[in-house]
């Protein structure tokens, strides 16, 4: 009987976590690769914990709600929603448009908060299907790694190729060069700029969470509409106020919190 890995447990999870999908014990073993009888040790492993349940009806596999509470105390125990969610309210209504957080995940990025600031006409609203970010599509994506030494930033911009280019809009990058074109602007204007890249007729701009002593970037922090409405001009005007909340949370940040350091409460219209 061969070994499976315990940590192939978390692959699992991750597949059953996207879509919040419901799915029978071979569908699961043919899409992780995993013999039959390994994906079901470890479902039933799931199971007993309490991470996954058995329909008693089709026997299809699905996880209960134990991952979502976890993540949910764990998201509140960061301070996001009560430090950040407030500046990101405000550059929404600000620049009326939809604004959006993600986190510095390892080699990636995790959009992690958003507020709607459109209230008529064109509102967009993401349609990329998964809360993390596309680095090579996306403006938040090409602004952090500006932030990278040049090889490490290839390495997590790259990690899957341009094998999924066509997914995203018609002018998403497809090259290595035009990566590292879009990143030398990206770092040379101080933020981030996608237009009909991560989804067709959208334009973004993002600017990066950095600590004002120095050091790695915490996030990034942007807004995105209809590119009918977010023209040249008006990515001067949002420019600025992108920028000046990225600096605003990266005083605040609540994962200073980890290093022992006092957080002040935030008072939005002081921040202002």
């Amino acid at each position: 009987m061969s070994h499976i890995p315990a940590e192939r447990a978390l692959d699992i999870i991750e597949l059953l976590a996207d879509g919040a999908a419901s799915l029978p014990l071979g569908e699961i073993a043919e899409r992780l690769g995993l013999p039959k009888s390994g994906a079901h040790r470890l479902l039933a492993t799931l199971v007993n914990l309490g991470w996954a349940e058995k329909d008693p009806d089709t026997s299809f596999y699905r996880l209960t709600m134990r991952l979502a509470i976890l993540g949910q105390r764990f998201y509140v125990a960061t301070g996001i929603p009560d430090i950040c969610q407030p500046l990101l309210d405000r550059l929404a209504s600000q620049s009326r448009e939809f604004a959006r957080l993600a986190v510095v995940d390892g080699p990636s990025l995790t959009w992690v908060a958003h507020a709607q600031g459109a209230s008529g006409g064109l509102v967009y609203q993401p349609t990329l299907g998964t809360s993390t970010v596309p680095l090579y599509a996306t403006a938040t994506g090409k602004i952090w790694l500006a932030t990278l030494p040049a090889e490490q930033a290839m390495q997590n911009a790259l990690r899957n190729g341009f094998k999924d280019a066509d997914k995203y809009g018609p002018n998403v990058v497809r090259s290595v060069d035009k990566l590292m074109r879009e990143i030398d602007s990206a770092r040379r204007r101080g933020y981030g700029l996608a237009m009909n890249e991560a989804e067709p007729g959208v334009t973004a701009l993002a600017a990066a969470i950095r600590p004002a002593g120095g050091g790695a970037a915490l996030g990034t922090v942007s807004v995105a509409g209809p590119s009918a409405r977010i023209t040249d001009t008006r990515v001067r005007e949002l420019a600025p106020l992108v920028m000046q909340t990225a600096a605003e949370l990266a005083s605040l940040w609540p994962l200073r919190m980890r290093s022992g350091l006092a957080l002040p409460a935030v008072n939005v219209d002081e921040a202002a």
